[in-house]
């Protein structure tokens, strides 16, 4: 009989199996909540250890849960990623940050962490995504870094890592991403990278001290990589051909380097290539004829070597919207099916040696906006459906032979921003559109045909006017007191008449007036009062009358004046003489009257000349001498007798004591003579020589004077001026003035940089140091600043925003240049507004490099004997600590930018305190920054540009070293703005580019240092 189990049989089975599972859940809760509260615990001791930042205010005890926490991500309870990107975070990682056992994400991105690698992290053994670039970190990558097995992605880029990428790099078996771009890697590059199969992209960029090398054959290898970014990198050789079995790559750039070769045939068969980055190498040879890399649309080979003819198979790129070869050696004619690609919106060749005429379909099949064809040979006309879809914004088409009317399709052009066409043989008239078109801001058509007059009405938005060498005709119109904006006005070499406008001289911003070799009549205007920022003005071989108005010698900025060939006369007002003009010239007019002692001068020996009328008291300027003591003669004839007997009587007397000393005169002369023997030492072929600068420098030649010596203006000829600086006398102070000196010459004469002043040589002898240097027109940069004590030559100038804007870029270019560029970095040590020189043109050359200091290992701090620079410049570390490195100019140049948004000097803050913690404190108590910005440049329109750089001059004087900004990240900003200003965009997404601004914290307290720190 078979035995039945009853449901009562069953119950304690089920019992027992319920008890089983409820203890199973009881204790997965139980460890559940006590790694919760292990975790939590632990973020509590991460924000202790970041000492609290506001950022974290949320992150409390409660028993909200941390999961929530927007830094937090967690997967099944238990934290699994922490991310603080952009949160001003200046501490070290924590070194218990792995006992969040679980962690796969870190990502501490754009903050100012120092230290070296935290090796700590290897504890975090599930690690897969690191990233810790754009902060501080020191020191070498470690060699075991293969350590962190489970990494997939690893971003260590914008740092200060040097020495060697190891090679256990190679050895990360999961990565996928890998960049190390703009660090200060000085060691090899590893072929064991090529050992990374899954890797899919690479960024190894901007590292400026690589030493040169050879890109590793091995890398191509990596069949998985779509992105590979290695520009300025100091590569060399050639590129590899097997590059093309990349079969997957995507991105390549390798940019900015010294390749050299022929670019490899299969590159461009790599069927899956959308951008390809070659420009700025030496690469030769033709480009690959065969193409069918179809999914381009970024080419850019510019500035190599390469030569032959544009190939056929480049109007195959249907994709293909950016096409950049300019500044190559290419021939031939552009080809037509180039001009059909429907994608095109950037065509840029010029610089090369392109002939032919250009196809006549560009802009009629794409919305093309760049067409540069520029510096070649092409003929016929320019095509006519350039801007067929509206969307043209510019277009360089001089330096060319191209001929007829330029196309009237441009007069309704509504987008265009640029138009050059300079020397061509272009002709007719100009599309009536064009000189009202709304966004155009540049018209270059100098040195052509054209023809016809100017219009009645112009757009404001033109910032140059440059129409010389032309035959335009007719009177200047009244219109051209529309043109508000305008800069530059070259109307020079045509057929005007009439004359000057009194509307022309209500131009506010126009620093460039060039009306010479016209036919204009009447007088020089005298209400100019406008002409406040106008630096050269010629209106020479013209039929001008009338006498030269005071109120030009009162035009504050005024550097070059030509008034000649015409029929000006009267006398030469005194004020124009004590500007100190770098240019005059008033020869062949009616001038009368005497010239001022002031312009007695070598440097303006053909200023004067064919103005009969004219007299100089002194025969240095080799005209008629003026008689201005007419009882002198007679004078001179009745004492003359008297003369001669007490001259002989004299001469009886002193022939013995001559006589006597004669021995001691001869020594004296030999000894005079040792010293007058000068050496030059040059840096820079040189159309001058030791003789001219010696024998040209006098007290009517000095131009400035400080501390290490007094400044001539020395007239050369090929270079019309130099500046001259001279040692001071006193032998006190030899032995540091020298030294100081030297540092100069050691320092500039190894420096090349368009925003480093140039020295030209050193000339020297026993007892005097001189330094020749380029001669900058308008001075330096305090003497356009500064309210009070401005010298004539400046005073009551303004310079308005767009030109400071452009000064601090070309301050920052140097700077960064000397940190980042050089080797060693070079750290100035005196940077403010008074070593910021301005040319012509406003361009800024950092200058006075006596307290330089060569850095020997930019990763450790030197330290200075004693402290040297200037009071309101000097960063508080290295008044208490002597301790330098770049941040202390970074710190010096914050101070600039604050003078340059308020117009404060430096040491002026208020009556308590320097500009700096004046501005520090402005931005604590929560002042409104329009309220403390310079009046002078106070314009609706650049309101909130000038409140961001008041803003990173405030970042730049941080009290910590750690919190201010790098120059190469002070640069990014700056041409951030001035990209946003030449574009004519709106700035509301100015914080949002920039990270470094972006949610910035001033909450930085003063601290003070001492020598333990």
């Amino acid at each position: 009989m078979k035995k039945t189990t009853s449901s009562c049989d069953k119950m304690p089975i089920l019992s027992l199996l319920s008890f089983f599972l409820f203890l199973t859940y009881a204790n997965s809760q139980s460890q559940y909540s006590l790694l919760y509260d292990q975790e939590h615990a632990v973020l509590l001791r991460i924000k202790q250890h970041l000492q609290n930042p506001p950022f974290l205010n949320h992150w409390t005890p409660s028993n909200s849960s941390h999961c929530t926490w927007p830094e937090i991500s967690c997967t099944n309870g238990s934290v699994t990623s922490l991310t603080m990107i952009n949160t001003n975070i200046t501490q070290t990682l924590p070194p218990f940050l792995c006992d969040l056992t679980n962690l796969t994400h870190v990502d501490f991105q754009w903050n100012f962490i120092p230290g070296e690698f935290p090796k700590y992290l290897y504890n975090c053994s599930k690690l897969e995504y690191l990233d810790l670039s754009q902060n501080y970190f020191v020191g070498k990558i470690p060699d075991d870094i293969d350590h962190l097995a489970s990494l997939s992605f690893l971003s260590l880029g914008g740092n200060n890592f040097s020495g060697d990428i190891p090679a256990s790099i190679g050895r990360l078996k999961e990565l996928r991403s890998l960049q190390l771009y703009q660090c200060l890697l000085n060691g090899t590059f590893p072929a064991e990278i090529g050992n990374l199969s899954n890797l899919e992209s690479l960024y190894v960029f901007s590292n400026h001290m690589l030493p040169p090398t050879k890109l590793p054959s091995s890398l191509t290898q990596l069949n998985k990589l779509k992105v590979f970014h290695m520009y300025e990198s100091s590569l060399v050789g050639e590129i590899p051909e097997a590059i093309g079995h990349m079969v997957a790559l995507e991105e390549l750039d390798l940019s900015k380097n010294d390749l050299s070769g022929q670019i490899p045939n299969d590159l461009f068969m790599l069927k899956n290539l959308s951008i390809l980055y070659l420009y700025r190498n030496s690469l030769s040879g033709e480009i690959p004829g065969v193409v069918e890399a179809f999914h381009l649309t970024d080419l850019d080979l510019s500035e190599n070597k390469l030569s032959g003819k544009i190939p056929d198979d480049l109007g195959r790129l249907n994709n293909l919207k950016y096409l950049n070869l300019y500044s190559n050696q290419l021939s031939g004619k552009v080809p037509e099916s180039i001009a059909r690609l429907r994608a095109l919106t950037d065509f840029v060749v010029f610089i090369n040696n392109l002939s032919g005429t250009l196809p006549l379909d560009f802009g009629l099949f794409s919305k093309l906006e760049t067409f540069q064809v520029a510096s070649n040979s092409f003929t016929g006309r320019l095509p006519e459906n350039l801007c067929y879809h509206g969307s043209l914004v510019g277009l360089t088409a001089y330096d060319n032979n191209l001929s007829g009317e330029l196309p009237e399709s441009l007069g309704s052009c509504s987008s265009l921003q640029i138009l050059r066409v300079e020397n061509n043989n272009l002709s007719g008239n100009i599309p009536s559109g064009l000189w009202t078109s709304m966004n155009l801001t540049k018209i270059m058509i100098n040195e052509n045909k054209f023809t016809g007059q100017l219009p009645e009405r112009f757009h404001c938005n033109l910032s140059v006017l440059s129409i010389s060498y032309n035959q335009f005709s007719g009177r200047i119109p009244l219109g051209v007191s529309s043109l508000k904006n305008v800069v530059i006005f070259n109307a020079s070499n045509n057929l005007f008449n009439g004359s000057i406008p009194l509307e022309l001289t209500s131009l506010p911003r126009l620093t460039t007036l060039l009306l010479d070799h016209n036919q204009l009549t009447g007088p020089l205007p005298s209400d100019i009062i406008s002409w406040k920022s106008l630096i050269t003005l010629d209106l020479c071989h013209n039929q001008l009358s009338g006498v030269i108005p005071d109120a030009i010698a009162q035009l504050p900025g005024l550097n070059i004046l030509d008034l000649s060939e015409n029929k000006i006369s009267g006398q030469i007002p005194l004020q124009l003489a004590l500007k100190r003009l770098t240019n005059l010239n008033l020869s062949s007019n009616l001038l009368t009257g005497r010239i001022p002692s002031e312009l007695e001068n070598l440097a303006y020996a053909t200023s004067f000349l064919n103005n009969s009328g004219l007299c100089a008291d002194s025969k240095v300027l080799n005209l008629t001498l003026c008689n201005s003591r007419p009882q002198r003669a007679r004078i001179e004839r009745r004492s003359a007798s008297h003369a001669i007997i007490i001259s002989l009587v004299v001469a009886a007397s002193l022939l013995a004591l001559l006589s006597s000393f004669l021995m001691i005169r001869v020594y004296r002369k030999r000894k005079q003579e040792l010293k007058r023997s000068w050496k030059l030492t040059s840096f820079q072929r040189l159309s001058f020589t030791k003789k001219n600068i010696v024998s040209s420098m006098s007290e009517h030649n000095i131009i400035g004077s400080g501390g290490y010596g007094a400044v001539y203006r020395v007239a050369v000829d090929d270079l019309n001026y130099v500046a001259v600086k001279k040692i001071w006398s006193s032998r006190m102070l030899e032995e540091k003035l020298v030294s100081s000196f030297l540092a100069e010459v050691e320092i500039l004469s190894n420096i090349r940089h368009n925003n480093i002043v140039k020295l030209l040589c050193c000339i020297s002898k026993e007892d005097s140091l001189l330094l020749v240097y380029e001669y900058l027109e308008n001075h330096s940069l305090d003497r356009w600043l500064q309210k009070k004590s401005k010298p004539a030559a400046v005073s009551g100038s303004v310079l308005d925003w767009p030109k400071r804007l452009h000064i601090a870029i070309g301050a920052a270019q140097g700077l960064c240049y000397m940190h980042h560029d050089c080797l060693p970095p070079v750290v100035h040590r005196d940077v403010k507004t008074s070593n910021i020189l301005l040319d012509s043109q406003f361009n800024a050359k950092v200058a006075d490099f006596g307290l330089a200091k060569m850095l020997m290992k930019p990763e450790e701090l030197a330290t200075m004997s004693a402290v040297a620079g200037t009071f309101g410049y000097i960063a508080p570390e290295y008044a208490q600590t002597t301790r330098v490195n770049e941040k202390i100019d970074v710190y010096s140049f914050g101070v600039v930018l604050l003078e340059l948004t308020t117009g404060k000097e430096a040491n002026r803050g208020d009556e308590y305190s320097c500009l700096a913690e004046w501005a520090w404190r402005h931005i604590q108590i929560g002042t409104d920054v329009e309220d403390i910005l310079d009046e002078e440049i106070k314009e609706a329109c650049y309101m909130e540009e000038i409140c961001n750089i008041f803003r990173l001059g405030v970042m730049c004087t941080a009290t910590l070293p750690a919190s201010r900004p790098s120059m190469k990240e002070v640069l990014k900003i700056l041409l951030t703005c001035s990209n946003l200003l030449t574009n004519g965009e709106k700035n509301a997404g100015f914080y949002d580019s920039i990270p470094l601004l972006k949610n910035s914290k001033w909450e930085n307290q003063v601290e003070y240092y001492t020598d333990d720190d």
